[in-house]
């Protein structure tokens, strides 16, 4: 059964996309158009309450969150692909930890990034200078604590490219694009090394040539 992805062109859905492209998992996606409110009707909203991407259906099964889902591919073909969860409990445990710090440390200060200068350049307006200057101190010292992390493993739970390092593509491609605040990630000499090389993987790189730039 091939696994139908929805709303591939926004951000979170990428997530879901590589994670099935290096478990080399079949899927098709489907447009969903957030503009003209297509995320609102009535037969979306049975699938995903809320409104929000991404949405797997998966034969009978549908799943919403992308790191829910990422997890449920990765363990599902834990055994097909590359192994993104590690060998051992304790490379799971890391695995799982630096996925949390991502959704709760990493991303909050990135998002107020993207909507202050690039969701509002979009709309011609002007974003809130004060939002900005505290949301880039903040994601400083985030990834102040990734360098020093990066400086003792070649990725966030060890040697091994994990669900951790892969969760942090669509949002640090806003980064070091639209938003303008590439300096944040190169000044950081473990953490550039490790975005470089994250950012080159053949499954990012497809996802980007098919869909395009996270919107």
């Amino acid at each position: 059964m091939v696994v139908k992805v929805y709303g591939p062109v926004y951000a979170s859905p990428k997530r879901v996309l590589v994670c099935l492209l290096e478990k080399e998992v079949e899927f098709e996606t489907i447009p969903v158009d957030l503009l003209t409110g297509e995320n609102r009707r009535p037969e979306f909203l049975k699938l995903q309450p809320f409104g929000s991407l991404p949405v797997i259906q998966d034969g009978d099964y549908t799943l919403f969150e992308s790191r829910a889902i990422i997890r449920y591919y990765a363990e599902k073909y834990k055994s097909q692909g590359t192994d993104l969860l590690g060998k051992t409990m304790e490379d799971q445990g890391l695995v799982q930890q630096w996925l949390e710090v991502e959704a709760h440390n990493f991303e909050p200060p990135v998002l107020n990034l993207v909507r202050q200068i690039m969701f509002s350049s979009f709309y011609g307006l002007t974003g809130d200078k004060k939002v900005i200057k505290e949301s880039e101190e903040k994601l400083g010292k985030v990834l102040d604590v990734y360098e020093d992390r990066l400086s003792k493993s070649k990725y966030l739970a060890g040697d091994f490219f994990s669900l951790a390092d892969l969760s942090h593509l669509p949002f640090t491609n806003y980064l070091v694009g639209p938003v303008g605040k590439e300096h944040l990630i190169k000044e950081r000499k473990h953490v550039s090394a490790w975005w470089d090389d994250i950012s080159s993987r053949p499954s990012w790189k497809k996802v980007l040539d098919t869909y395009g730039l996270p919107f």
